[in-house]
């Protein structure tokens, strides 16, 4: 059974100035992205972190359930940033994940576009973004995390044959508040390099196993297909039909075509 989180574990590996250093941890919750979203609507400062140790109704992308059991990583990041970095944060929680994971447990990890963190080709993390804009202005902005720790992926029948853990990976656990220190360590040194116009895409672009791949994408009710050519500096997806046009799209479900 995995060990019980310390939230004051995790406070001592933190070398933020502001990420994680307002820190909301319960032991269970049906998604860390719901208290967050109700702390940020009250005003929570920039960097507020909720975590919990279990979700009982975690959100994937797209209105999906995301599978919660103990021995996970589940946080919500509340952001308040300009409007033109919005699409940048899931460039970042990607890169803060991958980086994460490698530094604390040496697993090459390689990213499947939009969101999701792979060792091989199963899934060992994935991100949810949201936001609520005003006009121009970002009035808040919630990153949410979950990773597969030290949980074990077998009971879970629709997900394993998908999915690994970094227990599965190593054969051991590893501390769950060093690799939360980890990722919200390197979260706001990215995202502050975006804002100062750094390219961090590049990096993100160049751990993507999607691209150079030919792919299905669905997004709402559309479905394209074609050759997953490159991507751009905000994250979006550019596609090369196999008429030699292209599209580029924003967000969407990505497969393999065989």
């Amino acid at each position: 059974m995995a060990a019980r989180f310390s939230a004051e574990a995790l406070r001592e590996g933190l070398t933020t100035s502001f990420v994680g250093r307002h820190l909301e941890y319960r032991a269970a919750l049906r998604s860390t992205q719901d208290l967050a979203r109700e702390l940020a609507q009250a005003g929570a400062a920039e960097g507020t972190v909720v975590l919990a140790g279990r979700q009982t109704a975690g959100q994937g992308r797209l209105g999906r359930s995301w599978v919660s059991p103990r021995g996970g990583l589940y946080l919500t990041v509340v952001l308040r940033p300009p409007a033109e970095h919005l699409k940048a944060l899931v460039i970042i929680a990607a890169l803060a994940v991958a980086r994460g994971i490698e530094r604390l447990a040496g697993l090459k990890t390689s990213l499947k576009w939009p969101n999701d963190a792979l060792v091989g080709e199963r899934k060992i993390a994935g991100i949810l973004s949201e936001s609520e804009v005003v006009g121009q202005n970002v009035s808040y902005a919630l990153v949410g995390i979950g990773v597969n720790v030290n949980a074990d992926m077998a009971p879970y029948p629709h997900s394993a044959p998908l999915a690994t853990s970094v227990m599965t990976e190593l054969g051991r656990e590893v501390s769950r508040e060093a690799l939360a220190a980890g990722i919200l360590n390197e979260f706001e040194a990215l995202y502050l390099a975006a804002q100062a116009g750094e390219p961090i895409h590049e990096e993100w672009r160049a751990r993507l196993g999607t691209l150079g791949k030919e792919v299905r994408v669905r997004f709402g009710e559309q479905v394209e297909e074609g050759l997953a050519e490159d991507v751009d500096s905000d994250g979006s997806l550019i596609l090369r039909r196999a008429d030699g046009s292209h599209v580029t799209i924003a967000a969407g479900d990505v497969t393999l075509r065989s």
